[in-house]
């Protein structure tokens, strides 16, 4: 009798002191009623390719390999607009520039000659998000992101033995948590970007060392990844 009495007790207690923390005092009880607003991102990303080595035998019987054994940090920020439509999904697009690089190791098949290069790739994208929020708890409240995004390269260098095409398109998904605080929004971001565009230039009439085309020959296609890990203020 005893033990029936104190499990009853207990789960009166545990509703009552759940819905108690539920009615702790929220920040900014409207903000997430805002038909539009905006905010302001930073961040940093690692940008990588798939590559797919073509097998190409040169005139020197050579056949070179290559891959991204290492990712570099690179900067991104970019501005938020976001617009309400129901209490669980919001539309946004956020205009966004990345600065970074990408570094490249090329292997010969035989002797294991190494030869590295890296390329700058700054981007500016252009993504439209569908974000769909979870039920706010308090003072946070837990996401999952979905979209597509489009972007192009700002100035390219070409005479390079890797040459990467200015456009780009793709989607994109991520997780992230919206945290409350007294003036503004904190939310950390983790999102993954998947291109689906062929990135490798073929033509390189710009080359002016011709002993540089046997890097590029060794790829018959590249397509963009990008991890972004970004602190959204709205």
């Amino acid at each position: 009798m005893k033990k029936t009495f104190f499990l009853f007790i207990t789960l009166l207690v545990l509703p009552v002191s759940a819905f108690g923390q539920r009615q702790k005092l929220q920040n900014q009880p409207y903000a997430d009623h805002k038909v539009f607003h905006l905010g302001f991102m930073v961040g940093m990303h690692t940008q990588d390719l798939l590559l797919t080595q073509s097998g190409h035998v040169n005139e020197n019987g050579e056949v070179w390999f290559s891959e991204i054994p290492s990712y570099s940090p690179g900067f991104s920020v970019g501005i938020i607009s976001d617009l309400y439509l129901n209490n669980f999904m919001n539309l946004r697009a956020i205009p966004t520039l990345h600065l970074g690089s990408k570094d490249f190791v090329f292997k010969e098949q035989t002797s294991g000659e190494e030869f590295k290069t890296g390329v700058k790739n700054n981007y500016i994208t252009l993504p439209l998000q569908v974000k769909l929020t979870a039920g706010r708890i308090n003072n946070y409240r837990p996401y999952l992101i979905t979209g597509a995004y489009g972007s192009i390269e700002l100035g390219s260098r070409k005479n390079q033995p890797v040459l990467l095409k200015p456009y780009n398109y793709g989607i994109e998904i991520g997780v992230g948590c919206d945290f409350y605080l007294p003036y503004f929004k904190l939310c950390p971001e983790l999102k993954f970007c998947f291109g689906l565009n062929e990135m490798l230039e073929k033509d390189r009439s710009d080359l002016v060392d011709r002993e540089l085309m046997k890097y590029p020959l060794s790829l018959s296609k590249a397509t963009q990844r990008m991890i972004v890990l970004s602190f959204n203020f709205e």
